[in-house]
């Protein structure tokens, strides 16, 4: 995920969407984006919920990295002072709020803190649920001889769990399950128009490639309609 034609075009689209002004990034973890959106001379700013993420993130930033405030706090209720010309959260990320209420929240909160004519961006996957087999429920997305990885589907609860089960040395595996609420672009656009956002534009990805019903994942922008 750090490696150069992954973050290069991320960093391009979002330094273009924020020209002149400032961003902010929900969930911005140890800096994977926003330091390198920073090093562009974009002033960002970030929201983590986790202490041990801005620890590392500072550290980075203590050792001649580029200057990023950054606050602690839940990303659907945390609020910063100032505008945005750009908030954005990346790396299906946002299904990591577990219930739709919550997800609501986060774009109200993101419209709280744009200035006017500014941007929302969401980067997801797209719910696989179309290459289940009927009566099925779980789907894997990687078979090695160093990780198993699937992930089970809770249609009724709109939820999934991503299992990773890694063989180490010796024989021994360990096993980590990462829990998510999946939500259609569709739903997505609602939740926009009840935070008082529009859609603007929907990618397959950060090379701004057309969105198609094949797409595995998106990259979405929507701005202020008042």
């Amino acid at each position: 995920m750090f490696a150069r034609e992954v973050l290069g075009p991320t960093v391009d689209v979002l330094a273009d969407l924020a020209g002149t002004g400032r961003a902010l990034e929900f969930a911005i973890g140890t800096g994977r984006v926003g330091l390198a959106l920073a090093a562009r001379g974009v002033p960002v700013t970030g929201i983590e919920l986790s202490p041990h993420m801005i620890a590392e993130l500072r550290a980075k930033t203590a050792v001649g990295g580029p200057a990023v405030e950054v606050v602690q706090g839940d990303m659907a209720t945390t609020q910063v002072d100032g505008e945005f010309s750009l908030v954005y959260l990346v790396f299906n990320t946002i299904t990591n709020l577990l219930e739709q209420d919550e997800q609501v929240e986060c774009f109200v909160n993101a419209a709280r803190h744009l200035a006017p004519g500014g941007a929302f961006l969401v980067e997801t996957f797209v719910p696989d649920l179309q290459r289940l087999p009927p009566g099925d429920c779980a789907r894997p997305f990687d078979v090695s001889p160093e990780h198993l990885g699937f992930d089970t589907y809770d249609l009724v609860a709109c939820r999934l769990t991503s299992h990773h089960v890694r063989f180490l040395p010796g024989g021994t595996a360990s096993r980590f399950l990462s829990h998510h609420r999946y939500a259609w672009p569709a739903e997505l656009d609602l939740m926009a128009r009840i935070a008082g956002l529009r859609l603007e534009s929907r990618w397959s990805g950060w090379d701004r490639s057309e969105f198609t019903a094949g797409a595995r994942s998106h990259v979405s922008t929507w701005r202020g309609t008042r």
